[in-house]
């Protein structure tokens, strides 16, 4: 695959989808065919399952079930818009991947997660972000966003959790970026939103070139027979 796979995580009301937007139109004004899309979600297969998740129909039905359906939504995004664009060169920005699946579904489970695991990498089957971009923002302040940006929507699944969990899942996200340190890089999202989008912009900049003068010098080894 040529193309270039950047996830957002962040949580409720974090403002990865207008970051998302900002960076899109950047990477398209320096020649770039950028895809924009999101999870649960992105395919019409998909899409029907994240009516399912988001309303809440399959909360009783337990976390295992949950996850069984996000991996459901997440094998035919996959199939469907994630690795053709990826073939095609695209560089496609996704609003939540993986690392959703393991805050919100492996959160309270302690080390018994050897399912999720295996469901994980069955699902992806070798297909990960190249980055990630953690967007940090307490829970508190992202919990105000979220309220206004629904306006008199009823919250959803995830939503609808109080500031204690929202926490939980923010510091979630901050371990995973620890962890995977050269996969993950956490920007401050409690600043101006001109000054996040900044950031992020330099920061998948850096990455594309880094890759592109990798590919270059592979190239010119080969040339040179290796």
């Amino acid at each position: 695959m040529t193309g270039y796979l950047v996830t957002f995580e962040g949580g409720e009301g974090s403002g990865k989808s207008t970051q998302i937007a900002r960076l899109a139109a950047h990477l398209r004004s320096s020649g770039h065919e950028v895809v924009i899309t999101r999870e649960p979600g992105g395919s019409p297969g998909a899409e029907a399952v994240r009516h399912i998740i988001l309303s809440g129909m399959a909360e009783a039905l337990g976390a295992d079930w949950e996850a069984v359906l996000f991996a459901a939504a997440r094998a035919d995004h996959l199939d469907e818009l994630i690795r053709p664009a990826l073939e095609r060169g695209d560089v496609v920005l996704c609003d939540r991947f993986h690392d959703s699946t393991r805050v919100y579904q492996f959160a309270g489970r302690g080390k018994d997660t050897d399912f999720l695991e295996r469901l994980e990498r069955a699902t992806l089957a070798g297909t990960y972000p190249d980055l990630t971009i953690v967007i940090d923002v307490p829970a508190n302040i992202g919990g105000e966003r979220a309220r206004k940006r629904r306006g008199t929507a009823s919250a959803d699944r995830f939503e609808k959790d109080d500031a204690a969990i929202q926490e939980e899942r923010r510091l979630a996200f901050l371990k995973i970026a620890a962890d995977e340190p050269e996969r993950c890089v956490v920007v401050d999202g409690n600043r101006p939103i001109d000054d996040v989008a900044a950031e992020i912009r330099n920061i998948v900049d850096d990455r594309l070139d880094e890759r592109r003068f990798a590919a270059v010098d592979q190239s010119l080894k080969l040339g040179k027979g290796g």
